[in-house]
C-alpha cells in the first residue's frame, strides 16, 4: 500500500480555513504577511520538519502544497529545507477550491490507483511521532480484511501533545482529542479518486469505520498566533508548562524534536 502525506503550507485556497476572506488576493495578502510568514517558517523548521524527516518508516511520500503565487524567497526558502529529505514533493497549485486542489494533488502522488492508498493529513506547526508511518502501515494490515470491505477507513491515533515553543523551549500539556485533524490517517480503496482531504477531519466517523487507538502518544499539536482552529473569543486556551530537561529528552527520542534548536530558532 503506498503511503502519502499532505500538509498546506500557506495555501491560499477558497474555502478550507475558518478564517474568511473576501477573495483569494485578500487570503494571500493575509497569509504571506512577513510576520506571518516568518512565525509559519519557524513551526516548519523546528517542529513538523524534524518529525517528518526522522520517520522509522521512510517507504512512504510527503506533498506540501504550496500557492504558486507564493513569493520566491519564501519558495526558496521552502525548497532548501526540504531539499534533504528524499520523500517530500512539493506541489505548487493555482488558488482554487481547497477540496478539489487538495484531492488532485494527492492522486497526483498516487502511483497506482489500481491499489489501496494510506493517506494521512498534516499542518505545517505539527509533529508526528517517528514511528507514526511506521505504525499506521502496521494498524492497516492488521486491519487488510475491513479495508477490503470498505472504500475507506479511518486510523485515528488522539493522545499526544499541545505545545508553544519560543525561545526558552517547549511549552506543553498533554492531551486526548480524537478526530484533531494530526496523526490521522485513512485507507482509501483501488479506484476511488476521493481523498483524506475529502473530509471534515472532526467527522470522518460519520462516514467511515473508525479505529482509534489509545497508545502511544503520538503527535504535538501547535499551538501559536496564527492557528486558523484557534481564533476567536470562546477558544479554550490550554495550560502549558515549560519542559524541564527530562521532559525535553522524551520529546526528542518521540518525535525528533530538539528544544535547543527551538531556543535557536525562536531567540
Amino acid at each position: 500500500m503506498q503511503i502519502i502525506g499532505l500538509c498546506r503550507f500557506s495555501y491560499p485556497a477558497l474555502g478550507g480555513f475558518q478564517v474568511e476572506h473576501d477573495g483569494t488576493e485578500e487570503r494571500s495578502a493575509f497569509l504571506y504577511s512577513e510576520k506571518r510568514m516568518e512565525e509559519r517558517f519557524r513551526h516548519f523548521e523546528a517542529i513538523m520538519l524534524p518529525s517528518i524527516a526522522a520517520q522509522t518508516e521512510t517507504d512512504f511520500t510527503f506533498v506540501i502544497v504550496i500557492g504558486d503565487n507564493l513569493p520566491e524567497r519564501y519558495q526558496e526558502r521552502l525548497f532548501d529545507l526540504c531539499a534533504p529529505i528524499s520523500h517530500i514533493q512539493i506541489q505548487a497549485h493555482a488558488p482554487a477550491d481547497h477540496r478539489e486542489t487538495m484531492q488532485k494533488a494527492i492522486n497526483t502522488a498516487r502511483v497506482k490507483s489500481d491499489a489501496p492508498c494510506l493517506q494521512f493529513r498534516h499542518d505545517d506547526d505539527d509533529a508526528i511521532a517517528v514511528t507514526f508511518v511506521e505504525e499506521f502501515k502496521r494498524a492497516a494490515i492488521d486491519c487488510r480484511p475491513l479495508l477490503e470491505r470498505n472504500k475507506f477507513v479511518a486510523f485515528d491515533f488522539p493522545r499526544g501533545y499541545v505545545v508553544r515553543p519560543d525561545a526558552k523551549g517547549l511549552h506543553v500539556e498533554e492531551t486526548y482529542h480524537p478526530f484533531w485533524g494530526v496523526a490521522l490517517g485513512c485507507s482509501v480503496a483501488p479506484h476511488i479518486r476521493k481523498s483524506i482531504m475529502n473530509f471534515a477531519h472532526g467527522r470522518m466517523g460519520r462516514f467511515m469505520p473508525s479505529i482509534s487507538f489509545d497508545q502511544p502518544v503520538m503527535y504535538l499539536r501547535g499551538h501559536n498566533d496564527y492557528n486558523d482552529s484557534r481564533q476567536g473569543p470562546n477558544v479554550t486556551q490550554p495550560k502549558l508548562k515549560l519542559l524541564d530537561k527530562e521532559g525535553e529528552q522524551m520529546i526528542r527520542d518521540t518525535f525528533a524534536v530538539d528544544a535547543e534548536h527551538i531556543r535557536r530558532v525562536f531567540a
